[in-house]
């Protein structure tokens, strides 16, 4: 029996024991902007920036003011949502590093077992996705190494790049558009997608995820679709159109407001399909980001797509710290079922929270073995207060564990620890590690346990 199998099995089991009396399963949708910043929404009180699908989802849903994404970059994140695990535990310490690993049991693996079609479209960045040929930015012809395409992890249908696009037009060269952008779309194993690949890529993206979403429904079956959209992960470009709604704004400004505002009308395009189906109130709908805003960029003799113009509204650090404008993102769920009137949520909240929420929802046992994320269902129910269990962040010689109040941070670099109390001091200005020596030794201890017990997952002692 091979390794795929004998998990096959095994996650089997575990539906077999803990299968829900109630034949209501819910759709699960996961939704995932590339590099947009805490206050690049209107609901997060951004003056310019119009984004009125997520602001009605804000309005309509449940709001998480402390959303985190579990790291700084990309694909640690979107590893953390598939696992509901630290991706310091299976060896993705950050972009274009390591990939899902054969034995990591996903979302994807346990909701097919269960009777879901699956679905990913957009950026997977968990691995390459072809050994054929050159693509993107670590698929080359005759390299195995880390190739984890998304119909490998459980996926029925996939529409999905390695890595970035530009935002517009995601074949062409921005630099050059009679040339090939050095991505594909891959659908299969080594089957690419040839057409409808022209515009918003944001829309071509949802061109694919809204048919399968259609068919899922006229089969009557449960789905569950993974959207990560490129949007606004540099070569950021927006179409005239949405250029437009920003005339008043330099050209970086324009392009980058453009592409976010067509990403929200996707969203919006995407509510309205699942309410004409019926099945917008028995939809779990979740939106997030996978980390911060990227560093500035632009001006002369930079790509033209380099137009990071994002914002972590009140928060320290960008895309790469571990400072909170680095790691706290949007956070929005929409669930009328469930969850029918709006709420905020103040509690610390992350992506690898994702993996034990919905194993909840549908009365799966976790399988056996350490998760970094919890159950948000007595979170947004109010049966507990606060998180019972620190957040830990390890990226590229930084490290962070973040409570319901206190956040231990240590700078890349330094051997020093900082020490803030986020419910004051959101903004992490003032270290209160000299004040508060007892309690930075405390978490420090913590902080050091868990990373020994991502160290022991690392050596596959738990498989």
């Amino acid at each position: 029996m091979t390794i795929r199998k004998l998990f096959a099995a095994t996650i089997s089991l575990f539906l077999f024991l803990g299968a829900s009396q109630s034949t209501e399963r819910p759709n699960i949708i996961l939704c995932m902007a590339d590099d947009l910043g805490w206050g690049d929404t209107g609901y997060n009180g951004h003056p310019v920036l119009k984004t009125p699908n997520l602001d009605r989802m804000a309005e309509q849903g449940i709001v998480f003011n402390r959303f985190y994404s579990a790291s700084a970059v990309c694909s640690p994140t979107r590893g953390s949502c598939m696992t509901g695990r630290h991706p310091a535990r299976y060896g993705i310490g950050g972009a274009n590093d390591g990939h899902m690993l054969e034995e990591e049991i996903t979302l994807a693996e346990v909701l097919k077992e269960k009777g879901y079609t699956t679905g990913h479209f957009g950026k997977w960045h968990l691995g390459t996705l072809t050994t054929k040929e050159k693509d993107s930015n670590r698929g080359k012809p005759g390299d195995s190494t880390h190739y984890a395409p998304p119909w490998e992890h459980g996926f029925d249908v996939s529409f999905s790049t390695e890595a970035k696009t530009p935002t517009w037009d995601p074949m062409k060269d921005p630099e050059n558009p009679d040339k090939h952008y050095r991505t594909y779309y891959w659908i299969g194993e080594e089957t690419k997608a040839s057409e409808n690949l022209e515009g918003d890529d944001s829309r071509v993206i949802m061109d694919r995820a809204i048919p399968f979403i259609e068919g899922a429904v006229e089969e009557e079956k449960p789905f569950f679709a993974v959207i990560w959209f490129h949007t606004p992960h540099n070569p950021v470009i927006a179409g005239k159109d949405y250029r437009e709604m920003y005339s008043d704004l330099d050209e970086d400004h324009q392009h980058y407001y453009g592409c976010v505002t067509a990403l929200d009308e996707q969203m919006g395009r995407l509510r309205e399909t699942l309410s004409d189906l019926k099945v917008e109130k028995n939809t779990m709908l979740w939106f997030c980001s996978d980390n911060g805003p990227a560093a500035k960029l632009g001006g002369p003799g930079k790509e033209p797509g380099a137009r990071q113009r994002g914002t972590t509204g009140p928060y320290r650090g960008r895309k790469g710290s571990l400072y909170e404008g680095g790691v706290r993102v949007p956070g929005l769920l929409v669930w009328p079922d469930a969850f029918p009137e709006p709420k905020t949520i103040d509690t610390a909240c992350v992506t690898s929270d994702y993996f034990p929420t919905i194993l909840q929802t549908l009365e799966i046992p976790l399988p056996d073995r350490p998760y970094d994320g919890i159950s948000l269902l007595p979170v947004i129910r109010g049966t507990i207060k606060g998180r019972p269990k620190p957040i830990g962040f390890d990226f590229r010689d930084q490290l962070a564990w973040s409570d319901s109040r206190y956040k231990v941070y240590k700078p890349r670099d330094s051997d020093r620890f900082e020490l803030y109390d986020l419910a004051e001091d959101p903004g992490e200005s003032h270290d209160l590690a000299k004040e508060h020596s007892k309690i930075l030794e405390t978490m420090r201890d913590q902080l050091d346990q868990w990373r020994e017990d991502c160290a022991t997952s690392r050596k596959l002692k738990e498989y």
